[in-house]
């Protein structure tokens, strides 16, 4: 995977579109934490985020989960529901102050029919965050954990939630559960690689904190690690008298 489809943000709904959308969905409001759905139940037609952000979220064995993916703004979420007899395959929960947009399987498929336009923005949103889900499976593959937290941590740069300004990310205590679920590593690892961006001028601590400087991730995927196994040159010793 090259630098420049890392750093390529997810496409999102425009506002025009998630307005013409409301004419067919039921919006709600869910509380910080609230299970929005979850994983192995019936699903029916899609969500659209309107404000705030929905973890998707696999459990695992022993308390542990695996966070496949975060729906933010003008992105959708259990579109597992528009496939027949579809099922949820995550657990989706809200965080603070998060509004949806659902649109049922008959809601979708009148959006289809009376605003062809709009309908198909739609589609094609999900498409896309589908391409970003395979992308996604490519780096749990293919890349090492601080790479992995780099992309995550660009990921995160896109939701204002997460920003104190244009350029900083700001990481409290309680968001180094969400990053090990989305980096799929230990504590352990992700504070190791987190205190190697320390050193390297690319995040600071602010007592129990981290704060990082989003315009340098980007140097810092795909670079040399001092840890990573090198070839060593191989040298043919000469035969003895």
């Amino acid at each position: 995977m090259d630098d420049v489809a890392s750093v390529r943000r997810t496409p999102r709904l425009s506002l025009s579109e998630r307005i013409a959308a409301t004419q067919f969905g039921a919006k709600a409001h869910w509380p910080g934490g609230f299970e929005v759905y979850r994983g192995g139940t019936a699903a029916d037609g899609v969500f659209i985020v309107l404000h705030g952000h929905v973890v998707l979220r696999s459990p695992m064995k022993g308390g542990r989960g695996f966070v496949s993916g975060m729906a933010m703004p003008g992105e959708t979420f259990g579109a597992e529901g528009l496939a027949p007899r579809g099922c949820y395959v995550t657990d989706a929960k809200a965080a603070d102050g998060v509004e949806t947009l659902h649109l049922g399987g008959e809601q979708f498929r009148a959006f289809l029919r009376e605003q062809p336009a709009h309908a198909i923005s739609l589609i094609g949103q999900i498409m896309a965050e589908r391409s970003t889900l395979l992308e996604r499976l490519q780096e749990l593959a293919s890349l090492n954990v601080e790479d992995r937290l780099v992309s995550v941590l660009m990921r995160l740069s896109e939701d204002t939630g997460f920003m104190v300004d244009d350029a900083t990310l700001k990481l409290d205590p309680s968001h180094h559960r969400l990053l090990c679920e989305m980096v799929g590593a230990t504590r352990e690892s992700i504070a190791l690689a987190l205190s190697r961006m320390v050193s390297g001028g690319v995040a600071t601590r602010a007592g129990s904190c981290f704060v990082i400087d989003t315009q340098q991730l980007t140097s810092r995927l795909h670079a040399p690690r001092y840890d990573e196994q090198t070839p060593l040159p191989m040298t043919r010793e000469s035969a003895r008298a």
